[in-house]
């Protein structure tokens, strides 16, 4: 099942995707796709309603993201082997964790820089939603915990990243550098989490070209081993990290977008995304 949420940026109704591609609007049938209806009851209800009697969402819609009242964006770093090694980084021994800061936005919507960008980068991730409350799940039981999987772009200002000390999430939480969906797929739709191609490109070029076979760390890993130290509630999202291919690993140069550059990312049977990147504007 896909799930999405269409309108205005706040005033997002609730979705799903048919068998045909139609999206149909589930307002009649549930208030929103917020974390009460990412339990096992609740998407199996919604798995049961008839979706060719809902009514078609007609016209050029925005997409929202694709959950309300998403909690914490918990963050998995250098977590694909080819990955590691075009940073120069050794290949860690436990999952590299860091918080985004920022609220998801929709998968298409615009990405404005902050005003003294100079280092604005791209981030193709997995993302997994958390469907009911996670503390010390064991590895043999954590896909259990997941409502499904959405694309994502882990957008970045390297610059804040790396040269202004402390921790990564400066560089990762400014508003807009969050991009989810275009849609929720639950978990029985995606029979391998650890076998999908990713993908994302820069002005037509393909910059990654990757697969989550190249995990250093595995879905149910992550997951477990976040509830050591979180507690994973419904409505949380992991990004569970990127394939090599991002601009500061680019050879000879690290190459950056600027305003204008238009981004496109997908990931196998869970959509794909179209960023324009606009300059600071207060």
């Amino acid at each position: 099942m896909k799930l999405a949420r269409f309108g205005a940026p706040g005033a997002e109704k609730p979705a799903l995707v048919d068998a045909d591609g139609m999206l149909r609007d589930l307002s009649s049938a549930i208030a929103d796709i917020n974390p009460a209806a990412l339990s096992d009851a609740s998407l199996a209800k919604i798995a049961a309603i008839d979706a060719k009697a809902l009514p078609v969402v007609s016209g050029p819609v925005r997409l929202g993201p694709p959950v309300a009242q998403t909690g914490k964006i918990v963050c998995i770093g250098l977590n694909y082997t080819d990955h590691a090694k075009e940073t120069g980084l050794s290949i860690p021994e436990e999952p590299v964790v860091f918080l985004k800061g920022c609220r998801p936005s929709g998968p298409n919507d615009d990405i404005r820089l902050p005003k003294d960008a100079q280092k604005a980068d791209w981030e193709v991730e997995l993302a997994i939603v958390i469907g009911k409350r996670a503390l010390y799940v064991g590895k043999e039981d954590a896909l259990s915990y997941v409502a499904g999987y959405c694309t994502f772009n882990d957008f970045t200002e390297r610059s804040y990243q790396m040269e202004r000390g402390g921790q990564w999430t400066k560089g990762k939480s400014f508003p807009g550098f969050a991009p989810i969906g275009p849609w929720l797929v639950t978990r029985d739709e995606v029979a391998d989490p650890g076998s999908l191609h990713l993908w994302l490109d820069v002005n037509g070029k393909r910059h990654q070209d990757g697969n989550t076979k190249n995990f250093i760390f595995d879905v149910p890993t992550v997951i477990s081993y976040l509830s050591q130290f979180i507690e994973l509630e419904p409505g949380d999202i992991i990004a569970t990290g990127t394939p090599a291919g991002v601009g500061l690993g680019h050879k000879p140069e690290p190459v950056f977008v600027k305003a204008g550059d238009v981004i496109e990312l997908g990931i196998e049977g869970l959509g794909a995304q179209r960023q324009q990147i606009l300059p600071w504007s207060s």
